[in-house]
């Protein structure tokens, strides 16, 4: 069984998703988060997918150089991964329910744009610094984390995103960057990912990386400084996973737009990560 709920901006307002509303309010397209539910008669076990669907990212504000900006059609992968994992896991019938939420915006400079400077409010009540407009993916993100832990309960909760160039400095366009906060949870996807010739390779997350975050005015700021740019972006959405909830966080900035062929890819727009979730699926149906 397969449904669908689309929340636009009123209703998002409402909610208090504030990081999705930030984000999306420079554009003239209104936003969107989209959950989607599969359900399996037989399912013991619920996957959790949170993709970034960022349309176009000019950077906002803080606006990106000009030069391959055209890419940026791209950032809309996380969620592309996401949606395509769901409709394969469904195609397959694999026994688990999966819960799919991706936040959609369009980050835009105008009159109207979020700016370095501001604080919102997230879904989960936390205070955001932003310093950063361009550093957009994590704060949708967190909402769609937050939105998923407060509606549902999940086995497992892995997001991904073209989150950070620093990830691709870091690993190149060979290896999604793998951050999570369990051992277990970060074991399941490494098989996985060698099942299905997609590589991962595992980054740190941790109280380190949290100080990095740290804000003279709010919660929590939105960017940690020059280094360890991926580890301090998937620690900010650490801050928004609930103790106890299995999490993994996928940065494909690298292999999410690859340009060549690749292992098992043959085209721009690699299309990563869909046999590696449905993989995980069948790993956790399996018990794993």
């Amino acid at each position: 069984k397969l449904t669908r709920k689309s929340f636009g901006k009123a209703e998002l307002a409402r909610m208090g998703a504030g990081g999705i509303i930030a984000v999306s309010q420079g554009s003239d397209r209104e936003p969107r988060l989209i959950v989607l539910e599969y359900r399996h008669p037989q399912a013991k076990k619920t996957l959790g997918l949170v993709g970034k669907g960022v349309t176009f990212d000019t950077g906002g504000i803080s606006l990106k150089p000009g030069a391959d900006m055209h890419e940026m059609k791209y950032d809309m992968s996380g969620s592309a991964m996401a949606l395509h994992a769901l409709a394969a896991i469904a195609e397959q019938k694999i026994p688990v329910n999966v819960i799919c939420a991706i936040a959609m915006v369009e980050n835009m400079p105008s009159g109207n744009a979020f700016k370095p400077g501001d604080v919102y409010t997230a879904l989960n009540g936390k205070t955001v610094e932003v310093q950063n407009t361009d550093a957009e993916g994590r704060l949708i993100l967190a909402d769609a984390l937050t939105y998923v832990q407060k509606n549902y309960k999940t086995d497992l909760l892995i997001d991904m995103a073209t989150l950070t160039g620093a990830c691709v400095v870091a690993l190149g366009d060979f290896y999604a960057g793998l951050f999570s906060n369990n051992g277990a949870a970060r074991a399941i996807v490494e098989k996985a990912a060698a099942e299905s010739r997609e590589p991962v390779w595992a980054l740190p997350i941790g109280p380190r990386y949290r100080e990095l975050l740290n804000s003279d005015i709010a919660d929590i700021n939105n960017i940690g400084g020059r280094y360890g740019g991926a580890c301090t972006a998937a620690e900010f959405l650490n801050a928004f996973v609930d103790e106890g909830q299995m999490w993994v966080h996928l940065d494909i900035a690298g292999v999410g737009m690859i340009k060549k062929p690749f292992s098992v890819y043959t085209a721009s727009g690699s299309g990563y990560g869909v046999r590696l979730l449905a993989e995980v699926a069948r790993q956790m149906a399996g018990g794993v």
